[in-house]
């Protein structure tokens, strides 16, 4: 007997045949010219917010609420100011660019084209599919030797991202198995509740092998806030279940046992015995620190990171990352950024651009937390909800440690979308339908 997911006719579909092809796009792989700049699935995402510009003029459908425009569009006031300030309009322009796509125009699409919960969780699943299709060659990767560097081996798993987005497949697999557990929470038919709690579990396996650990601290933080969210009782029903598998994978299967532990061990040692990346990141992180003091309200302007870096960072910094494997030869990748999104905006739009941006942010993450409870209390719309909040709550945390940049940024932009719908729209009338 077959399992018939929601995923509605193909002619319900139309609207979200833009979103879905992004989604495409990013299960293919990149060419290694393409090295950690955008790709092809950038270039689809501007088909996106061009599908919904069309949509809105031949329905004639209402743009934005009031609400919606103003969370949306906080980022742009201090993008723009910073824009200014930039060391070249080119630089100003490019940077203003990849802002608004990432944080405003891309998400502001995605929550005009899902009309309802279905959508939703046809995105949702889509998601999930990108994801296991990433962490199964991920998982070749390691069993195979062939993916990126990692001690000297080439073993850690990065998808179709190759080593220049080593965060590429850790990103994608962490989002589908947010929406996996969400999904497994709410309240669809027992069957896709199973699948999708299956598929959750087959999703820890790739997430382990990326040796991401900002991946990993986001992720735990996330889920262990979905299950709470969901329900004390139903939390410590499936923690058990996930500390017997992780038991079964790791303990009885084996599963990169001793370099698994390395990499754990080292979240707790990133102060007494911090290995060259984390001494790296810090001193980043200190470098931009050091160029907000000097430029606290506007900071130092767009893609200025590296221009200033030099002027600000010490001697521990190292000349830059070596990236090889997956199917590309060695080569020395240079810091360009400090790898914290909340020090970046701070080091190159100052003051207002941090409060702009995360504004926006907060005040999503509370509209999406009061609509759970409203959910949780009716019952209708909880999968999207635990889906909506766990994305954006993943996101937070992990731009303590990752920033924006590589090809697998313009997911994080449709997964904006989804927490935008949610927050903004899903439990008003369109979530009702």
């Amino acid at each position: 007997m077959s399992l018939a997911l929601p995923l509605g006719r193909p002619r319900h579909w139309s609207p979200l045949l833009p979103v879905l092809a992004v989604l495409v796009l990013l299960a293919l792989p990149l060419s290694s010219s393409e090295g950690g700049g955008a790709g092809p699935a950038d270039a689809a995402s501007a088909l996106v917010v061009g599908a919904c510009l069309v949509r809105l003029l031949r329905e004639r459908a209402r743009p934005l609420s009031a609400r919606a425009a103003l969370v949306l569009g906080l980022p742009v006031a201090g993008a723009a100011l910073a824009a200014m300030g930039a060391a070249s309009l080119g630089a100003g322009l490019a940077g203003l660019g990849r802002y608004l796509q990432v944080f405003v125009l891309v998400p502001a699409a995605v929550l005009l084209l899902i009309r309802d919960r279905r959508d939703f969780r046809l995105l949702a699943w889509a998601l999930v599919g990108l994801a296991l299709w990433q962490g199964a060659v991920g998982v070749k990767q390691y069993a195979t030797g062939t993916g990126a560097s990692y001690q000297g081996r080439m073993i850690r798993a990065v998808g179709t991202f190759g080593p220049y987005d080593v965060m590429g497949m850790a990103t994608v697999v962490a989002f589908g198995l947010l929406c996996a557990v969400g999904l497994a929470l709410g309240k669809a038919p027992v069957r896709e509740r199973v699948v999708a709690a299956g598929c959750a579990l087959a999703l820890l396996v790739p997430l382990a092998l990326s040796f991401s650990r900002g991946a990993w601290i986001a992720t735990a933080v996330t889920l262990t806030a979905q299950l709470l969210l969901a329900g004390v009782r139903r939390a410590l029903k499936v923690g058990a279940v996930v500390v017997a598998a992780g038991v079964v994978l790791v303990g009885g299967v084996g599963v990169g046992t001793a370099m698994l532990q390395e990499r754990i061990d080292s979240i707790t040692k990133v102060t007494d015995a911090p290995d060259q990346s984390v001494t790296d990141r810090y001193t980043m992180w200190a470098a931009a620190t050091g160029m907000w003091r000097e430029h606290p309200l506007t900071g130092v302007g767009l893609k200025g990171f590296p221009e200033y870096r030099d002027g600000h960072a010490s001697l521990a910094l190292s000349s830059g990352s070596d990236t090889e494997g997956a199917g590309v030869g060695f080569r020395r990748q240079p810091l360009l950024s400090p790898h914290n999104m909340y020090l970046l905006v701070l080091a190159e739009q100052g003051l207002i651009g941090l409060l702009c941006l995360a504004g926006g942010w907060l005040a999503m993450l509370v509209l999406g937390l009061r609509g759970l409870r409203a959910a949780r209390r009716t019952g209708r719309g909880l999968d999207c909800a635990l889906i909506g909040c766990g994305l954006l709550l993943w996101q937070l945390v992990d731009f303590v440690y990752a920033d924006i940049g590589g090809p697998s940024t313009v997911l994080t932009a449709v997964c904006l979308g989804l927490v935008a719908w949610w927050a903004l729209a899903g439990t008003g009338p369109e979530g009702a339908r």
